[in-house]
């Protein structure tokens, strides 16, 4: 059985003060609740991807609601998305469990 990733320092994953912040008006900062769901969100996809350093993960503010965009390598699009599309809803379901306590509208988009 193999350690966790998040043991190892990991080369190109942006940390959640690095993510580009599309969408988001210029000057504004990260809230702690962005965060979290930042931090979570990478946590989750740089340890199910074989390339961790391609991830990836936007803030984009849509309507009412702040969208996170995952980006992966090609390779990887597959593993994220699970058989039939398990594991993204998976991610889905936990990203709706920290919306319900944060108040927040959270959504979530897996592109290449």
């Amino acid at each position: 059985m193999s350690a966790p990733r998040d043991e190892f320092p990991v080369d190109g994953v942006p940390a959640a003060d690095e993510v580009a912040a599309e969408g988001l008006p210029q000057g504004d900062e990260l809230t702690i609740g962005q965060e979290r769901v930042l931090e979570l969100i990478s946590y989750v996809v740089v340890n199910l991807v074989s390339r961790p350093a391609d991830v990836t993960v936007d803030i984009l503010h849509r309507q009412d609601r702040d969208v996170y965009q995952v980006r992966v390598s090609p390779e990887d699009l597959g593993r994220v998305i699970g058989k039939g599309g398990q594991t993204a809803r998976a991610l889905r379901v936990l990203l709706t469990a920290v919306s319900a306590r944060t108040d927040q509208r959270i959504g979530l988009d897996i592109v290449e």
